[in-house]
């Protein structure tokens, strides 16, 4: 019987568009549901450390689901490539923001820094590095040592840690002090003790509380590899995406190979739209994907009614027409199969509304 992401991804625009938006609804009455909300309380009582993480608009990378780490506890970074610059003046007002208000709290913040590839097929890896891991894993040092620069070498309040994630096994790789690793994808069978020895092992100057909430991550990925040992992953491994995002606001997305998720941090946007549009269009040519349409999705999230929504509307309109508007340059044979939908973010209970196209 076939998968319900081979059903999704084969099924004609108008449908496909239907069901990305009622997952959207689904995925925000479940996050607000009595269970979720206490089992978020309840995760941060026990795991308070700020966890941010860093990766690419590869639809693949999804760290709460391959770590089985509740929706909501982690805050996620996503451009092509996974490729950043802590100088981008949004971006550090954002990564900053976070990191003081958990110190405020008298939290820690973990920075998980990563990069992607596939051990299977090296065309599976990153198409932001052209595939190249090791090119893709010298950036990721790179912003560690940024975030060390931010937020101080002795990394007691912020721990920044490069971690790779193996695409066909969903295996987070530690990438620790002395070149010494951490294969998640190796540690089958082995228990919680074992990780953590091995996680002290590898990142001795970790702090004792980043450590413990690390930890749980690890279990999970473990756990969640284990699951899928023997399984046939072709169609998580393979782009099979049809939506490109841009914006903020997308954590609803959980199906993998669905969308290229753009952040607004990049001061040229340009390059990862055009990217993203090149990746939809070589979907469509291979056959990985209908060729009947793709969904451009626009969102920026909200917290109050009044000017706090009016700014997000207006930057969900102008990131949608920016965005359209490289697509149509760029790809004009792909923009004609376009379906743009514009949106905000309520983020405290992570409702989509779709905004109305502008006269």
């Amino acid at each position: 019987m076939p998968s319900p992401a081979r059903l999704l991804h084969d099924q004609p625009i108008e449908q496909r568009i239907d069901a990305l938006l009622a997952l959207s609804h689904q995925h925000a009455k479940h996050f607000g549901s009595p269970g979720a909300w206490l089992a978020r309380e309840r995760y941060l009582a026990k795991h308070p450390t700020n966890i941010l993480v860093m990766k690419c608009m590869d639809g693949r990378i999804h760290i709460p689901h391959a770590t089985r780490t509740p929706l909501g506890i982690i805050t996620p970074f996503r451009n092509l490539g996974g490729i950043f610059h802590l100088g981008w003046p949004y971006l550090g007002e954002l990564v900053s923001e976070a990191v003081t208000s958990a110190a405020k709290r008298g939290s820690a913040s973990l920075m998980m820094i990563t990069y992607h590839f596939s051990r299977g097929e090296r065309r599976r890896g990153c198409a932001g590095f052209q595939c190249d891991v090791e090119a893709a894993k010298a950036h990721a040092y790179r912003l560690a040592e940024q975030a060390d620069a931010l937020f101080g070498h002795e990394r007691h309040h912020v721990y920044p840690l490069v971690c790779g994630f193996e695409t066909d096994r969903d295996a987070l790789i530690l990438h620790g002090e002395n070149d010494k690793t951490l294969d998640i994808s190796t540690w089958i069978g082995h228990s919680r003790d074992d990780l953590a020895a091995a996680l002290a092992d590898v990142c001795p100057d970790m702090p004792a509380d980043i450590r413990r909430d690390v930890l749980p991550l690890l279990e999970g990925n473990l756990a969640h590899v284990t699951a899928l040992e023997g399984a046939t992953r072709e169609l998580d491994i393979e782009h099979r995406e049809w939506v490109i995002c841009i914006g903020r606001g997308f954590d609803f997305l959980h199906l993998p190979n669905t969308a290229l998720i753009i952040g607004p941090y990049e001061p040229d946007l340009a390059k990862p739209i055009g990217t993203a549009a090149a990746i939809i269009e070589a979907n469509m040519r291979s056959g990985r994907i209908p060729d009947d349409g793709f969904m451009l999705l626009a969102s920026t999230p909200y917290h109050q009614n009044g000017v706090d929504r009016a700014r997000a509307e207006l930057k969900s309109h102008f990131l949608s027409d920016f965005a359209e508007g490289v697509i149509t340059q760029q790809h004009p044979e792909l923009a004609a199969k376009m379906h743009r939908h514009t949106a905000v973010v309520h983020w405290p209970t992570r409702e989509l509304h779709t905004l109305s196209p502008r006269r």
